[in-house]
């Protein structure tokens, strides 16, 4: 598994066969192969209008009721043209049942960051996972960002590519993002920054540890995790 979907997101269909279906994913530009059962058809006008309405799902898991039945989306889900707790993807309507973000009414200060970001303590660690039930370290920094209304790209050396540099961990404020990198250079890492010196990141969960110039501390463990590289600052 290279990434995930999560409910409300979309793609344009590269290859389609009866059981599976080539996508290439609207929020971040990444390709790979989804069950062609779970697609929903919606125009380009229905996706362009994700990004123009910035709802997602607020709440660890919450329900969406169709003519399918009822359905579970979890954290960090889009809400295309949410209005009233209903919404339609393509021909199908929703009736959303739980707390929805506005990300573009939300203010990035550093309680806003943190108490967001936070709503994914523990959450299990799971290679190319996007969502509470399991995700990755890139996948964390890209669902935490998409709540506040900015984009994201998919991999942690991807995501290093934008913003700009912040010279000292001292300098750094709650949202930044910190880049780690491996023996040989390459980037293999990253993590949320928060005050005090702390970082939360996904690493076998996503948890709360030590960061300073030479990079994540697990007090648990009385050793580095992870050596920085640099920090980035995007918001």
């Amino acid at each position: 598994m290279v990434t995930q979907l999560l409910f409300g997101e979309g793609f344009e269909i590269l290859d389609a066969q009866p059981k599976w279906t080539k996508v290439q994913l609207h929020w971040d530009g990444y390709m790979g192969w989804i069950d062609s059962n779970t697609i929903h058809t919606a125009s380009f006008s229905d996706i362009d209008e994700e990004e123009k309405n910035f709802f997602y799902c607020n709440d660890i898991s919450a329900i969406v009721n169709s003519s399918f039945g009822k359905q579970v989306i979890t954290l960090g889900s889009s809400l295309p043209q949410l209005k009233k707790n209903k919404l339609k993807l393509g021909a199908e309507e929703f009736s959303f049942e739980g707390t929805a973000l506005n990300s573009s009414a939300i203010e990035h200060t550093e309680i806003s960051i943190e108490e967001l970001a936070k709503k994914y303590l523990n959450a299990p660690y799971l290679w190319g996972g996007r969502s509470i039930w399991g995700i990755d370290c890139s996948g964390f920094t890209q669902l935490v960002y998409k709540m506040l209304g900015e984009k994201l790209r998919r991999d942690a050396y991807q995501q290093a590519d934008q913003g700009m540099l912040v010279n000292f961990v001292d300098e750094a404020h709650t949202g930044d993002l910190a880049f780690f990198n491996n023996e040989d250079g390459k980037i293999i890492h990253v993590g949320m920054v928060l005050s005090k010196n702390r970082i939360i990141h996904a690493s076998g969960r996503v948890r709360i540890d030590v960061l300073d110039h030479y990079g994540i501390y697990n007090q648990q463990k009385k050793s580095y995790s992870h050596q920085l590289r640099f920090i980035k600052r995007i918001l």
